[in-house]
């Protein structure tokens, strides 16, 4: 039987990451039980497996502008240590990046143009997104193989549709972006196709995972309204202007999905589907 590690495994992925490995050997590290700089520790824990899924990253965004260095050395140092780590030994890596590699601008409509492809030209604006672009040329440098997804929600942890619902029940209106378009992604989802890839006979590359569709913040923010039976025109559009962040959000985070077809890999489900299946699980008390 296949033995798997999930680094970052107390995070929102790493969590449902482990959920959708049951029946399989599975190591699952959290950040306090491996730190992905140490590279004795990295080595150590890797020569135990076969697959190593590396969902441990710094992932406050804003927070990488004023500590670049700090984010540098877990998002690029740290990938190429467990890239290094898996190579050495051997071992299958995925290494789940970001849509931040990308400068987030589009030509046209973005609500009709072709996402990005996994062989698009990259060019980060943030130093978070700098960072990540370096761990993944370390990872594909090494033999492994990079996962860029976006707009991630999930049962665990702090994210965009829980503050929906927070929100919902707090305020009579609320003004959300509608000026930034992305495919709302759920970990359950994502989970179940980084487990299915990490086992299909794939060349090592570059794959976009994430939910099928597209949307705005505002799309979403009302999507999750209606899925709790509130009048979604509660939320109301605006601009990106109006909320200005230490990092600029991407105008367009949609990504294509190529080689995640040719793995043979299923689709996505559509965004919106997956929002209505996720909220119940998002629901909490108080």
């Amino acid at each position: 039987m296949t033995r798997w590690l999930v680094t970052g495994a107390g995070g929102m992925l790493g969590r449902d990451l482990v959920a959708a490995l049951a029946g399989h050997e599975v190591v699952a590290l959290t950040r306090a039980e491996l730190d992905i700089t140490d590279v004795a520790a990295v080595r150590a824990a890797v020569a135990e497996v076969e697959v190593v899924i590396n969902t441990a990253a710094w992932t406050d965004v804003d927070g990488a502008e004023t500590k670049a260095d700090a984010a540098w050395a877990v998002n690029g140092h740290g990938a190429g240590v467990v890239a290094n780590a898996c190579s050495r030994a051997g071992v299958r890596l995925l290494h789940v990046s970001t849509d931040y590699v990308f400068a987030g601008s589009v030509a046209g409509d973005p609500a009709a143009a072709p996402g990005y492809r996994e062989d698009d030209p990259t060019g980060p604006c943030t130093e978070y997104g700098i960072g990540k672009l370096a761990g993944e040329q370390s990872v594909l440098a090494q033999g492994g193989s990079v996962v860029r997804t976006a707009w991630l929600y999930g049962e665990h942890g702090r994210n965009f549709v829980r503050t929906m619902l927070t929100l919902e029940s707090s305020r009579e209106f609320l003004d959300v972006v509608d000026d930034q378009w992305g495919q709302p992604t759920w970990t359950h989802d994502l989970a179940a196709r980084l487990v299915a890839l990490g086992t299909a006979d794939a060349a090592p590359g570059v794959f976009h995972i994430t939910g099928s569709g597209r949307t705005t913040w505002c799309g979403l923010a009302r999507a999750v309204f209606a899925a709790v039976g509130a009048d979604p025109e509660r939320v109301r559009p605006t601009t990106t202007d109006k909320f200005p962040r230490p990092a600029p959000r991407p105008a367009f985070s949609v990504l294509g999905h190529d080689a995640m077809l040719a793995a043979g890999l299923d689709p996505m489900p559509p965004w919106a589907d997956s929002v209505r299946a996720a909220v119940p699980l998002l629901i909490t008390e108080g």
